[in-house]
C-alpha cells in the first residue's frame, strides 16, 4: 500500500510544518502530487500507526466498493437486496482497477462516491454539488464533472460545485499559502512528476499513442486528439438521452483525455456494468467485465523500457481501457439507445437494497511505484 504512505506523509508534512512538494518516500521515491487541500485532509492518517492505518485503508475501501455499486444501482435506478448487494460487492473485487485501488491503497473510490453520491441525489436538494466540488478540491479531473453540470443546464448545482471547488483552494492558499503557491504555479504543470505516461499501466490517450508511436513523448500526436475527444465526449454527454448515459460518458472522456490514467482509475467499469446490465445487455455486460478482469496489459512485457517497443499485434492488449473508453463514447450515445433506456435516479431508490523504479509482475504489483499517488 505504498500510496497510502504518500497520503500518510502528506499529512506528517502539513501536521509538521516541513515543504509538501519537497519529499519522496518508500524506496520507489513517491512525491506528493495531489492540491493542498487533499494533504489536509490526510493529517489525520498520521494518528494510526502504519500497520493499523493499511488495515484501514483495506477496510474502507472494501466497504466503499460495496457503497460505489449501492450507488451504481441507484444511478440506473436498479433495485437492490442486501443479498446481491453483497455478491456483487464480491464479484467485484475481481476487476483489475478495482483490485489494484485495494492493493495500493487508493482513494478512487471515495472520489467515485463522492461524485456519484452528489450527482444521484434529488433535484434541488440541499448543497447538491458541494461533494463534486469536494471531489475536485482533492484531486482535480473530477472538475470536468462541473462543466458536466453547466453543460446539462443544470447551473445552480454547477455554482454550488464550482463554489466547493473555489472553497477548498482557498482553504488550502489560507492554511499552505507556501505549497498552493508552489502547487498552483509550478507543480501542477509538472506531468512527468507524477509518472511515465508512456508504460502500460497509463489507460489514457497519451499513453495509447506514446506506445503505438514508440515516442516517450508524443506532444501533439497525442494533445490533438485529446482535444478533439474532449469537445466530442462533453457534446455527447450534454445531448445523452439519460442521466447515466450523460454522466458515463463525461467519466469515460475524463480517463481518457486525462496526461494519466492508471489502469486503478477505471473504477468507474463499477456503474458501467450495472447501466449495461440494466439496459437489458447481459452479452455485452459479460464482454466488459470479462476486458476488466483478463489483465492483458500485465501479459505483455513491460520491464524497463519495453514498454515502448510492443509490436503492433500487442497494442490492443497493452490498452485494453483506452480502446473500450474510445467505444464507449459513440455506443453510449448510440446502440444503447436501442435496450431498455435508464432514466435519471429516483430518489426513493431503497437505501439498502508512473513513477517506475523497477519491474512488475502479473497483478500490477510494480517492484517500482505504486500506481497513482496524485495521478491526475
Amino acid at each position: 500500500m505504498a500510496d497510502t504512505l504518500v497520503y500518510r506523509a502528506e499529512g506528517a508534512a502539513v501536521a509538521n510544518g516541513t515543504d509538501l512538494y519537497g519529499f519522496t518516500v518508500t524506496e520507489w521515491e513517491l512525491p506528493a502530487t495531489y492540491p493542498p487541500f487533499a494533504a489536509i485532509l490526510f493529517v489525520p492518517t498520521t494518528w494510526l500507526p502504519v500497520p493499523a492505518l493499511k488495515l484501514t485503508f483495506l477496510i474502507g475501501n472494501i466497504a466503499l466498493l460495496a457503497l460505489l455499486v449501492h450507488l451504481s444501482c441507484r444511478l440506473t435506478t436498479t433495485p437492490t437486496r442486501r443479498t446481491t448487494l453483497l455478491t456483487a460487492t464480491a464479484a467485484a473485487l475481481w476487476l483489475e482497477p478495482v483490485f489494484q485501488t485495494i492493493l495500493f491503497g487508493q482513494i478512487n473510490l471515495a472520489l467515485a462516491c463522492l461524485i456519484l453520491w452528489d450527482l444521484t441525489r434529488s433535484p434541488g436538494a440541499p448543497g447538491k454539488g458541494v461533494a463534486l466540488g469536494i471531489a475536485a478540491g482533492i484531486k482535480l479531473t473530477p472538475a470536468i464533472f462541473i462543466a458536466y453540470l453547466f453543460l446539462r443546464g443544470r447551473v445552480r448545482e454547477g455554482c454550488t460545485a464550482l463554489a466547493a471547488f473555489t472553497g477548498t483552494v482557498a482553504l488550502g492558499a489560507l492554511v499552505l499559502p507556501a505549497a498552493s503557491a508552489d502547487f498552483w504555479m509550478h507543480r501542477l504543470f509538472e506531468t512527468n512528476r507524477v509518472g511515465k505516461a508512456w508504460i502500460v499501466d497509463n489507460q489514457s490517450l497519451q499513453g495509447l499513442i506514446a506506445r503505438a508511436l514508440h515516442d516517450p513523448a508524443p506532444g501533439p500526436a497525442w494533445a490533438i486528439p485529446a482535444a478533439l475527444t474532449a469537445a466530442l465526449g462533453l457534446w455527447l454527454a450534454r445531448r445523452a438521452k439519460s442521466e447515466p448515459r450523460g454522466i458515463l460518458l463525461t467519466a469515460a472522456t475524463a480517463l481518457l483525455i486525462s496526461p494519466i490514467s492508471w489502469s486503478h482509475h477505471w473504477v468507474w467499469c463499477v456503474p458501467l456494468l450495472t447501466l449495461l446490465m440494466a439496459e437489458g445487455r447481459p452479452r455485452l455486460t459479460a464482454a466488459v467485465a470479462t476486458l476488466f478482469t483478463a489483465r492483458t496489459l500485465w501479459l505483455l512485457p513491460h520491464q524497463g523500457d519495453l514498454d515502448l517497443h510492443l509490436p503492433w499485434w500487442q497494442q490492443p492488449l497493452a490498452s485494453p481501457y483506452v480502446l473500450l473508453g474510445v467505444a464507449l463514447l459513440p455506443m453510449l450515445s448510440t446502440c444503447l439507445s436501442t435496450g431498455t433506456e435508464v432514466r435519471a435516479p429516483r430518489a426513493e431508490v431503497d437505501s439498502l437494497h508512473g513513477h517506475r523504479a523497477g519491474n512488475r509482475d502479473g497483478a500490477g504489483n510494480r517492484d517500482g511505484a505504486a500506481g497513482g499517488v496524485g495521478r491526475p
